[in-house]
């Protein structure tokens, strides 16, 4: 039966109420003495230890604290185990009372203390010191209870004002969700073509650039292979030039996983982590994010989709600029860049022909035009 006692006893709360109470009462008799020396010199005009040694006063006032001392370290016992009481029947009614009740109370508690200091500061103007201490007290308490009341008796507006927040704010988010965050690979920063797409509007959200993303540039821009070395540094130089610009929100992220080398699985983990949507021209790393239900956005199929439309029986011109790899073929390009295998264009290089398409092939690494020369040219 005496084990719970002690353990409450043994609590650092009710350890520093123990010292407050004493530390408390080591000044209450002296300062009563005090008190009384103060009236006594006000109503007689005289010291009360006028007519002792100068030491006197000294050893009374530091008597008087010991022994108070003594006193409230005796009742601290009781004293703190009654300020723990009381503090707990407060939590209690506290966590049985509605939050609304708790925040439309304290709203209204904070309003009356504001208004107390504005009524406090007309106060300070008394010179009677006896007369407006009491009377800032008083507004305070008077504000500060009409405050909480007032509070608890708006606590529907407050709860309905609260609703209609969050409606508002439930439909806003519904007409305006937030996009998810575009995770760059090396192979879409080095591709170049990701600062262009962002730029006019066609990739909403935040880009995110890893920071293994990052090291693996470097190590590419400090290659020996000189292809490697140019395709390093053309990929930082484009991160700068995005930084630069400001028009595309460009964050550096510092995820890192242990224990894992391959780049690729560590952008796949953090578009997991992150819950957005990965930017790569890398087909392979298209086929394991997209195995692993983690949207791919694919510059190539991106650059595709905005490309001109072909179908078989349309006549375009090209140029044909060397001999295709099977007999009879020529080989030239769109304005695009998209490749066109001509067949019967063999042996006519640098020579604009008019190509009927025969047909058109579409892959995630691009497309590539069949075609013939015109039977009529």
């Amino acid at each position: 039966m005496t084990a719970q006692p002690e353990a409450e006893n043994g609590t650092l709360l009710h350890t520093l109420l123990r010292a407050f109470f004493t530390i408390l009462g080591a000044m209450a008799i002296p300062g009563v003495v005090m008190l009384i020396q103060v009236l006594y010199e006000y109503l007689r005009g005289a010291d009360l230890f006028a007519n002792l040694p100068a030491w006197a006063p000294l050893v009374i006032y530091m008597t008087c604290g010991c022994g108070s001392a003594l006193v409230f370290y005796y009742l601290s016992n009781s004293l703190a185990a009654a300020v723990e009481a009381g503090l707990k029947r407060m939590k209690k009614t506290l966590d049985d009372t509605p939050s609304i009740s708790l925040l439309s109370g304290g709203i209204g508690l904070i309003i009356g203390l504001i208004v107390a200091a504005l009524f406090s500061v007309v106060i300070g103007l008394i010179p009677i010191v006896w007369v407006s201490v009491p009377l800032t007290i008083i507004f305070y308490i008077i504000f500060g209870y009409l405050g909480t009341s007032i509070g608890l008796d708006r606590r529907r507006d407050v709860s309905a004002f609260m609703a209609n927040m969050l409606l508002v704010r439930s439909q806003d988010d519904e007409r305006h969700p937030k996009a998810p965050p575009k995770i760059l690979d090396a192979s879409a920063v080095i591709d170049g073509r990701i600062f262009d797409v962002a730029r006019v509007g066609c990739l909403d959200g935040e880009i995110v650039v890893p920071g293994f993303v990052l090291r693996e540039l470097q190590r590419l821009a400090d290659a020996d292979d000189p292809l490697r070395r140019s395709r390093g540094r053309r990929g930082l130089d484009l991160l700068e030039d995005m930084r630069r610009d400001g028009s595309v929100p460009v964050t550096i992220s510092s995820q890192e996983y242990e224990g894992v080398r391959d780049v690729d699985v560590m952008v796949v983990k953090l578009a997991r982590d992150l819950d957005g949507e990965i930017v790569t021209t890398d087909y392979s790393l298209n086929k394991v994010a997209s195995v692993q239900d983690i949207p791919v956005y694919n510059v190539n199929d991106l650059a595709n989709a905005l490309k001109p439309i072909l179908h078989a029986g349309e006549q375009i011109s090209v140029m044909i600029v060397r001999n295709g790899r099977e007999e009879g073929q020529g080989v030239g390009y769109l304005d695009d860049g998209t490749m066109i295998i001509v067949e019967g264009a063999q042996d006519r290089l640098r020579e604009t022909l008019p190509v009927v398409v025969t047909s058109v092939l579409q892959t995630s690494a691009g497309r590539l035009i069949f075609g013939r020369t015109d039977s009529g040219a």
